[in-house]
Parts: structure tokens; sequence; C-alpha cells
């Protein structure tokens, strides 16, 4: 079998294997659109703050998809046994990896497609066609760095603990990072805090392509960093499994 057929099927497996937990779909999919339609359409009314919490919920709607993809998903299967089994699969470790981040890639574009309607639709957001198609683009390039947090949480916990972990580091990640409401609506203490969060320089990054950050160049520079720094980690707490 070719390395591209086994990416393939590995890829198939991955998504229908998703597409069977309700336990996934649920929080992933539902959560992220309905909590937007409450409050940036509902009560926000539309105009700039639709706009705004559509940047912030589109980071928030990729982090779900990729900390539990990677976080409970993996560590259930290490739990199982199923990770033994493929280290003795002659197939590559980045085959299973890879169609990992697929399926998170996957479930993270359609609820993008969805909340993207709900804000243009319903929410009143007007960009031009191009901004939408950089927004789509980071939005899930954002998937790559809580990608690789979930691994390492995945590797480093048992499969109990692992929903629980990563429920809480999301939640926290989410509310420090001002992917609900601005950071600014917080006390002094908490906006430090957050500031150097992944999800608050994910969400500055969304917000300066619509025109209401601050730039986006710097923040996807300590993207860029967390993401390495996540790798990293990533990489030593899989070495800490094969021991």
């Amino acid at each position: 079998m070719s390395l591209l057929t086994a990416l393939s099927r590995e890829c198939a497996a991955e998504t229908l294997k998703l597409l069977r937990a309700p336990e996934f779909l649920i929080p992933t999919l539902a959560f992220p659109v309905l909590f937007y339609s409450i409050f940036g359409v509902m009560m926000g009314r539309g105009g700039s703050q639709a706009a705004y919490l559509l940047a912030t919920f589109g980071v928030f709607a990729v982090m779900g998809p990729a900390m539990f993809g990677f976080g409970v998903g993996v560590a259930m299967e290490k739990d199982r046994g199923w990770l033994d089994l493929k280290r003795v699969a002659p197939m590559p470790v980045w085959v299973y990896l890879i169609s990992k981040l697929f399926g998170a890639l996957i479930f993270s574009a359609f609820t993008l497609a969805i909340l993207y309607a709900v804000g243009g639709w319903l929410g009143g957001v007007e960009l031009p066609r191009p901004i939408w198609g950089q927004l789509v683009l980071l939005h899930l390039m954002v998937t790559l760095p809580f990608a690789l947090l979930g691994l390492t949480i995945g590797f480093l916990v048992k499969g109990n603990g692992a929903v629980a972990i990563t429920n809480l580091i999301f939640l926290g990640l989410a509310l420090l990072g001002g992917l609900w409401m601005p950071t600014a609506m917080f006390p002094g203490w908490f906006q430090t805090i957050g500031s150097y969060t992944p999800s608050y320089h994910a969400g500055q990054s969304a917000l300066a392509l619509i025109g209401m950050g601050d730039g986006a160049g710097g923040h996807l520079s300590v993207l860029g960093i967390y993401t390495a720094i996540f790798a990293i980690l990533a990489l030593l707490a899989c070495g800490l499994q094969k021991r």
C-alpha cells in the first residue's frame, strides 16, 4: 500500500469516527454557533459587534476540534492500546498525526461556514470578498498551535482526565483570550494575563484583518512562537510515551 493510499484511508477513518461521536460533535459544532447567535446577533443586534465577535468566535470555533480531537482523542486511543497497535503497523507516525489534523480541519471548516453564514445573513456582517478569504485562511491556520497543545495533553494525560483538563484549558483560553467578549471589559490584571495567551493573539490577528485590531504581524509572530513551543512539548510528551 502506498503512503498516499494509507493517508487517504486514515483520514477517511478519522472523519468517520468523529461523525459517529456525538460527544465530540455537539460541543465543537453547536456551541460556537449557538453562543455567537446569542451574543453576536441577538444581543449585539448586528453591526460592529457582530463583526467583532465573528472574528473572535471563529478562533473559538477552531480551537474545539483541534484540542478535543487531539487531546481527548489521542488520550482515549492511548488508553485502549490503539497507539501501541499503530506503532507496530507499517505506517509512519506522521500519517496518523496528519489524519487527526485533517479531521480537525474538516470540522473547523464546517463550523466556520455556518458561523459566517449566521454572521452575514442574520448579523449583517459585510466584508470585502478578499477579507472573507483571508479570514477563513487565518481561522484554519489557527488550528495548528491548538492541535499541538491538544496532542501534548493527549500524550501526558489518561483518557478520563483528558476530558476535564482539555475542557478547563479550552474554556480558560477562550475567556482569557477575549474570544467571548473584549478583554477591555475585564480588570487590568486580567487583561495582562490574557495578553500572554495564544488565544488572545489569534483573536487579535483575526480582528486586525477586519480593521478592528492593531496589526496582525506582531500577533502572528507570537502565534508562530507558541506553535514552535507546543511542537517541542508534543515531541517531548511523545518521547515519554515510548519509554
